[in-house]
């Protein structure tokens, strides 16, 4: 029986920010994909990548 909204043992946000509900997805080269799943954390180190990466770019005035 699932849980109803709101309820207090519902699932819990990991972060304080919520994420884009559309996914960012690109293709790798072969291997990559399973070296990737053995790095710890990697999904919260590839969003803190991108953010940077972001940050780098120039300001368009």
């Amino acid at each position: 029986m699932p849980f109803s909204k709101k309820h207090h043992m519902g699932a819990k946000p990991l972060n304080d920010t919520p994420f884009d509900r559309t996914p960012v997805c690109f293709n790798v080269r072969v291997g990559v994909r399973e070296k990737l799943k053995t790095v710890p954390d990697w999904k919260e180190r590839l969003r803190e990548f991108f953010d940077q990466l972001i940050s780098d770019l120039p300001k368009n005035e």
